[in-house]
């Protein structure tokens, strides 16, 4: 699995970028995507847990997914390279080794299963638009990499290690490193040289990302260049490996969703981090015995993005790390059913320290994330 933020049950953000004029004009959440009502989807939720995973019977094609993905294709086309990875819905994101493809998370076809992930795992992966398509630029980068051999060249390995070597159950981020690009959360390059190689394509594909200015002085520049230079090196070649396989199809998957959220809770022991606990429980009240007051975890939703900005113009060297802040934060309230009480314009201005501390204070230190 492949973390990534998400604020909304439904996609609504955009990305920059040149996109096809399809794309450009889909507002929050493409009428089609509703066409065609199931009959599970008004369905209490523990009904809806016993339903198999390919009894939902969902696709691509018609939901709000698919002009996400004829804009990634748009942006390969841009860059001259000829693969044209084929898509499907999965349980996870995820590329294959050694099929030129991608899997798309079931969850992200429809609404109803976009509020049932999030109840279930308290976030989204690729929820949001601009989510989305970091996710897929990500792993179309694996794609690209298996259907051109990539990780054979001695070069590739100089720069991004050991594709062979075995994937962590958990890996120790360092925030501060400038070895490695910054695009999914919990600094996820660093995770695997296969994942280097997917976060520094997708910067590298990403229309308009001027990424020589934004890391000129990195080590992780060099990485960027020779993913440029190979891009130009493969422009017009046809792929090597052109299998059209569909691993873990969504219509052969014959487990329940209740079977599927187990799993998942077990494996990625869902949670977050408790660091914040003693401040987030001076800022915000505890529970009120009717549950009826504004819950905390809303109201960073809601202000989060301004409270980022104020923030972030005293913290540019720390904006990947603000960001994973803020997300922690914000799930550790739901976790803890925190309200926000008292005048709005206080809480904003005392959580912008809050987080502004924590940002600078987590940027040195290096915590276990779940891969």
């Amino acid at each position: 699995m492949i973390p990534g933020p998400s604020g909304q049950d439904s996609p609504s953000t955009d990305a920059g970028g040149d996109v096809t004029h399809r794309a450009k004009h889909a507002g929050a959440l493409p009428r089609r995507s509703r066409g065609g009502r199931r009959p599970w989807q008004d369905w209490p939720t523990e009904r809806l847990l016993d339903l198999r995973l390919c009894d939902l019977a969902l696709s691509i094609e018609g939901t709000w997914l698919e002009p996400m993905v004829e804009r990634v294709l748009a942006e390969l086309a841009a860059r001259k390279v000829r693969l044209r990875p084929h898509f499907w819905l999965s349980e996870e994101w995820f590329s294959p080794l050694g099929v030129p493809g991608v899997a798309l998370p079931f969850y992200l076809a429809h609404p109803r299963l976009l509020r049932l992930e999030r109840r279930q795992m308290l976030d989204v992966a690729g929820g949001t638009r601009e989510e989305c398509l970091k996710l897929l630029r990500h792993e179309v980068g694996h794609a690209v990499q298996h259907a051109y051999a990539l990780h054979r060249r001695k070069r590739w390995r100089e720069l991004f290690g050991n594709p062979s070597v075995p994937y962590p159950d958990s890996y120790r981020p360092n925030p501060a490193s400038k070895r490695f690009v910054q695009h999914l959360p919990a600094w996820y390059g660093q995770s695997h040289p296969d994942e280097d190689f997917a976060e520094t394509f997708a910067v590298w594909l990403r229309p308009r990302s001027d990424w020589r200015r934004r890391y000129d002085g990195w080590a992780a520049l060099a990485k960027l260049e020779y993913v440029d230079a190979l891009m130009a090196e493969i422009a017009g070649l046809p792929p090597r490996v052109t299998k059209r396989t569909r691993p873990h199809e969504l219509g052969g998957l014959r487990k329940t969703l209740r079977q599927h959220y187990a799993a998942k809770l077990e494996r990625y022991s869902i949670g977050f981090s408790d660091v914040y606990d003693r401040d987030l429980g001076r800022l915000f009240s505890a529970p009120s015995e009717n549950g009826a007051g504004k819950t905390a975890a809303a109201f960073l939703r809601r202000h989060g993005r301004e409270i980022r900005q104020i923030v972030s113009r005293w913290t540019r060297d720390y904006e990947f790390t603000l960001d994973q802040v803020l997300k922690e934060m914000t799930g550790r309230c739901r976790e803890l059913k925190l309200e926000a009480r008292g005048p709005e314009r206080r809480l904003k201005l005392d959580f912008a320290i809050l987080l502004t501390v924590h940002a600078v204070h987590s940027h040195g230190h290096r915590y276990w994330h779940t891969l």
